[in-house]
């Protein structure tokens, strides 16, 4: 047969080839221009129709509907989102874990939460914050083993992206999870406090029946990079607000400084950390100005 039409999923994209796997083989492919025309990129994760040609190039002809799909870093159809801290080299940002996990909920992923290195610090008070929220978290030390079977608990299904701070050992802790990933680790820079970019594209393996994506690290999301939440739906996004939501004095409430606030006294019962609810405040504050149609 000159061509066939199969159904895939693109596992990873590089210089304008996208590399699709489909019942069990690997096939180089480029995109139609009609993509290009609808400003549409195809991404890992997505499920496509392929054309394969034995004398000819092969063509993505068709992206399926998204359920989901991230902006930064560019991945689709995500079921759950890893999100890596280490306890120190370089230090945690509970600002920026919240606004992955904040992400996640908004896209109806799963977020997940991971200390790794801690075996340079007691990760105790930093789990305390999510297990509170509600929040799957853990922690693991690469060298020794310590909690990478709770990991491999937590990815047992669909796309599971990884992402979080250069330097924090996400590719240690893939190739701790399955060490046919074999991914290049780097060292942090003890000048800059930070590693270098040790993976450079968005790759999906395959582990099982289901996938694991690395990604580019990046150290902070911001408006440019399309994952705003605008300020109401900030509160949706929090899942240890949602019991509380609609019960406050006021409507209008912002969940800030509100007299009648209902999140507000939960947080002065012990009942939502003052970590989390410092980094709403700092959210919303971003975003509170910003209209809809702005966008």
């Amino acid at each position: 047969m000159a061509e066939k039409q199969l159904k895939g999923i693109i596992i990873k994209g590089i210089g304008g080839f996208y590399y699709i796997e489909a019942e069990g083989d690997i096939y180089e492919c480029k995109a139609r221009g009609a993509f290009r025309k609808k400003k549409i990129s195809p991404l890992a994760g997505d499920n496509v129709i392929i054309t394969v040609r034995e004398n000819g190039e092969n063509t993505i002809d068709d992206i399926l509907e998204r359920k989901n799909f991230l902006v930064r870093p560019p991945v689709a159809n995500v079921n759950t989102l890893v999100i890596v801290s280490s306890v120190k080299e370089p230090v945690p940002s509970t600002l920026v874990i919240d606004r992955l996990t904040a992400i996640a909920v908004s896209k109806n992923i799963k977020p997940c939460v991971i200390f790794s290195k801690s075996d340079l610090g007691d990760t105790k008070e930093l789990e305390e914050i999510y297990k509170k929220a509600g929040i799957d978290v853990c922690s693991v030390c690469c060298k020794t083993g310590e909690g990478i079977e709770k990991v491999k608990e937590m990815i047992k299904s669909g796309i599971t992206v990884f992402t979080g701070n250069t330097g924090v050992g996400k590719s240690s802790l893939l190739n701790c999870i399955d060490s046919r990933f074999s991914l290049e680790t780097g060292e942090v820079s003890s000048k800059l406090g930070r590693g270098r970019h040790t993976t450079r594209d968005v790759t999906l393996h395959k582990v099982n029946d289901f996938y694991v994506a690395d990604t580019p690290g990046f150290s902070s999301l911001d408006i440019e990079s399309g994952e705003l939440i605008l300020k109401d739906d900030l509160p949706y996004c929090f899942p240890e607000f949602s019991e509380y939501l609609g019960k406050c004095r006021f409507s209008s409430c912002t969940h800030t400084v509100d007299k009648g606030c209902k999140i507000l006294e939960a947080l002065e019962n012990g009942n939502i950390h003052e970590s989390r609810h410092l980094s709403y405040v700092t959210m919303y504050n971003e975003v509170k100005n910003i209209k809809e149609w702005q966008l």
